[in-house]
């Protein structure tokens, strides 16, 4: 079978083609650098056209990291896709999803787990980084306690993926005056979401 076998070079002419073929001319030049990194992660060049952000989420979201802000993660998989070495000063990342007061929270509140997991955060949440992929859930329990006067945090990276509530959870954050980074509508999820946490921690292409 013909196939390109080398690495390096599947990685160039991967980003190559993204280069080429997305309409990064649009974006300010700190976030194209980011949206490459996450076209890299799903495959899809069109996401560009779905991307909505603050004007300050890259300075933001580089300087809380580089101030030693945790990494606020809704899923285990975005977690897990976090590549710790290129965190500026080996921030923490915080998944609280399988505390096992979860369950017991979830019930009480109405909600699902991924959202009753954001009352575990407290006084992180300040000035820390958000980074939701899979409920949008969380991403409106997240906005209702900053709403109740809650820690705010530096930025919040809302890219929950589904059917149900994803694009109405990512609409009320843009609406909001957090600095923001989202995929409009039904698209997002882990893979997404943790190649935008890695290209925001790189402060490199």
């Amino acid at each position: 079978m013909e196939y390109v076998r080398d690495g390096a070079e599947i990685y160039r002419r991967s980003f190559a083609t993204i280069r080429a073929e997305a309409g990064l001319d649009r974006l300010p030049p700190d976030v194209a650098v980011v949206a490459v990194r996450m076209i890299h992660a799903c495959g899809m060049v069109d996401l560009v056209d779905d991307l909505g952000y603050s004007d300050g989420v890259v300075t933001a979201t580089r300087k809380a990291l580089r101030d030693g802000a945790p990494i606020l993660c809704d899923a285990e998989m975005v977690a897990a896709g976090v590549t710790r070495s290129r965190l500026p000063t080996a921030n923490e990342v915080v998944c609280t999803l399988r505390d096992p007061a979860v369950p017991a929270l979830a019930e009480q509140l109405g909600t699902t787990r991924s959202a009753a997991a954001l009352d575990l955060w407290g006084d992180r949440l300040e000035g820390g980084v958000v980074a939701i992929g899979n409920a949008p859930t969380a991403l409106f329990r997240l906005l209702e306690m900053i709403a109740a006067g809650g820690p705010r945090p530096a930025a919040v990276l809302g890219i929950p993926v589904g059917f149900i509530g994803a694009a109405e959870s990512k609409e009320a954050l843009a609406a909001s005056d957090l600095e923001f980074l989202v995929v409009r509508g039904r698209r997002g999820g882990s893979a997404i979401t943790a190649a935008a946490v890695n290209a925001l921690a790189s402060e490199r292409e």
